[in-house]
């Protein structure tokens, strides 16, 4: 009976305090206004879900809150000798050899953060985009340390360099863009200082970049739609004015005659009650203070 009794109590704790982790996450979640917080969020997150085995070189799918859907992060470690000498692809990211990890002793832990569409509207909470709308989500690649054991305390953020050849980022997968109006989007990069840089795609989909940071397709905003006024062909205009004119006058003859029958019917009644009194006046005569009607003579 104790044994029931000790397990109900821990079964009332464990699921009080999933609760009261699920209730701050997602307070977590819904106070999130930075995309700088945003980022040292996704790097907790990161650091909690790695195995302290996790192999140099093997790319990791980080699991996150549920509060956090639409986000998608990967991370992988790399010898910072070793991602100089050869390079790396973390997903739509190509890092050539002669990539630089500033400062680094040994490991490196490289950060892949794919935000979707819905998260990645916090950059225009942050960034100034006015005039352009965003057409794929924004791509994330930052870098922190990865020297010591990482479940104690956060790893603090590296640089990357790519000097000798730029970082590609392939929006091909990802990207809703369409080339139907016969330009192409252009490549954002979200600086730390709030700063957006615009450039042109080297090929279709495809961005360079010299460092890390957050990227993105953007393409200019529509003006409003105003209504669109069909232009009428010239025979068309002339052959509908000649009909609406000739219908016109049509219906003026018409009017015009109507008003001529009728004042005419009108003289024709006058003439007649004036000639009927006129008749009438002639046969009648007065017979002193009688009046009388005379019979006709034949």
């Amino acid at each position: 009976m104790g044994f029931d009794l000790f397990s109900f109590i821990f079964i009332i704790f464990s699921w009080a305090s999933f609760l009261s982790m699920k209730a701050e996450a997602e307070a977590e979640a819904e106070g999130i206004k930075s995309a700088r917080l945003l980022d040292l969020l996704i790097r907790d997150y990161t650091v909690k879900s790695l195995d302290r085995d996790l192999r140099t070189g093997i790319v990791h799918t980080v699991t996150l809150p549920a509060n956090f859907s639409g986000i998608k992060v990967d991370t992988v470690r790399f010898r910072c000798g070793s991602l100089h000498r050869y390079g790396a692809q973390v997903k739509e990211f190509h890092l050539g050899s002669g990539v630089i990890v500033q400062p680094c002793a040994e490991r490196v832990m490289v950060v892949r953060q794919n935000l979707g569409y819905n998260w990645s509207s916090i950059y225009y909470a942050n960034y100034d985009l006015s005039g352009y709308q965003l057409v794929s989500p924004i791509l994330g690649l930052l870098a922190y340390n990865a020297d010591s054991d990482l479940s104690y305390g956060s790893p603090f953020e590296l640089g990357i360099l790519a000097r000798e050849k730029p970082i590609k980022i392939d929006f091909s997968n990802i990207t809703k863009a369409s080339n139907k109006t016969g330009n192409w989007p252009l490549c954002a990069s979200f600086e730390g200082n709030g700063k957006v840089t615009l450039k042109k795609q080297v090929s279709p989909n495809v961005c360079v970049a010299t460092k890390h940071g957050h990227f993105g397709l953007v393409m200019e905003s529509p003006p409003p739609s105003l209504p669109v006024r069909k232009k009428i062909s010239r025979w068309k205009l002339v052959v509908g004015s000649s009909v609406g004119a000739a219908l016109g006058a049509f219906l003026l003859g018409l009017l015009l005659v109507a008003m001529f029958v009728k004042v005419k019917k009108k003289a024709r009644m006058e003439e007649l009650v004036r000639r009927a009194y006129e008749e009438e006046a002639l046969q009648v005569s007065m017979v002193g203070h009688v009046r009388a009607r005379t019979t006709p003579t034949i």
